[in-house]
């Protein structure tokens, strides 16, 4: 018999914890959980809100499925965000295995790691080298806006958290609410929901989630669009709110989707992302466009990290690129 029995078989993948950073050593579950709307404040200004009830039935559902991860300020709902969470932790004796994601200082001693928000990536590589400099604490995860809809974050914020060794915790993965299907837009369509329904381009990338859906079996294109982002790069939790069980139910099937290469690419294909200079020059992969969209000497999108060589420098010998880090994919994350 073993001196150390296994730990028990968690309800959901949710519960196969993962290394937060390079610069953390804490293990956290691989969706965060948003907590803009947990809290009874803001319905009085027509914006998302959950009464106690409510906000405990999500956080147990969260906890149960092997989550511990959670995402919170006191700047949302008028601090009540904050306040249910801490009833719910104390009620359940359960403070101690979860990490909370909120917005106070290291320097008090209420926190280990310190992470930052939507800030150039110019700035945050400047902080950490001070901190390093003088002793102090740096940043170990970024948060801020990244879907398949919006991937401006690709061109600066993860090549300097891939530099910086940060994690990544986007927000805004399900595109506000617009990464839905054309049957779900005419169910839920209302007369006074101005700004709701998606545009043109916003349509074809939700139709190719579907497509993609239908070749993996999968039953949501939400939970493909947090595959997507969860499977780009290493280290990323992304932050998923909600007021409904069923919804976070729904897009947990993400730990379930391993997508390809190709279908990746699919997914890309529909809004080709142009980075621009100089990262267009560091080539990882060529895409090919209709050359009536862009110039002669734009057939080719350059997109990358610097992974394979320019081909002005195989011109000059034959070299191999050690291989970057790969994000966890759901066939690996038992092991």
């Amino acid at each position: 018999m073993s001196l150390y029995a296994p730990a028990p078989e968690p309800a959901t993948k949710l519960g196969y914890h993962r290394q937060l950073s390079p610069l953390a050593g804490v293990h956290v579950s691989p969706i965060c959980l948003g907590a803009m709307s947990i809290g009874d404040k803001w319905h009085e200004i027509g914006l998302g809100a959950m009464d106690k009830e409510q906000s405990f039935k999500l956080l147990d559902a969260f906890y149960d499925a092997g989550g511990n991860f959670i995402d919170t300020a006191n700047g949302y709902q008028d601090e009540t965000s904050e306040e249910f969470i801490g009833e719910w932790m104390e009620k359940r004796g359960i403070r101690d295995q979860l990490v909370i994601a909120t917005k106070c200082l290291v320097t008090s001693g209420k926190v280990l790691y310190l992470g930052i928000s939507d800030t150039p990536a110019w700035v945050v590589a400047k902080a950490n080298t001070y901190a390093r400099l003088t002793g102090k604490a740096p940043f170990v995860v970024y948060q801020g806006s990244w879907s398949i809809l919006s991937r401006d974050f690709e061109r600066d914020i993860i090549p300097m958290a891939r530099s910086e060794g940060l994690a990544l915790a986007p927000w805004n993965v399900l595109g506000g609410g617009k990464i839905r299907t054309d049957a779900e837009e005419q169910r839920r369509r209302r007369p006074t929901m101005d700004g709701w329904e998606r545009n043109a381009d916003e349509k074809k990338v939700c139709q190719a989630l579907e497509k993609v859906a239908a070749e993996i079996g999968a039953k949501s294109i939400t939970a493909v669009a947090i595959a997507y982002v969860m499977q780009k790069v290493p280290y990323v939790f992304p932050i998923i709110g909600g007021r409904k069980v069923e919804h976070f139910h729904s897009n947990l099937e993400a730990l379930e989707i391993a997508l390809s290469p190709e279908q990746i690419s699919f997914l890309e294909g529909v809004l080709p992302f142009n980075p621009g200079f100089p990262a267009n020059m560091i080539v990882s992969k060529f895409i090919e466009v209709p050359s009536s969209t862009l110039s002669l000497t734009s057939i080719f999108l350059m997109q990358g990290d610097g992974q394979t060589y320019m081909p002005f420098q195989l011109s000059a010998g034959h070299f191999v690129k050690w291989p970057a880090a790969q994000a966890i994919r759901p066939s690996l994350s038992s092991q």
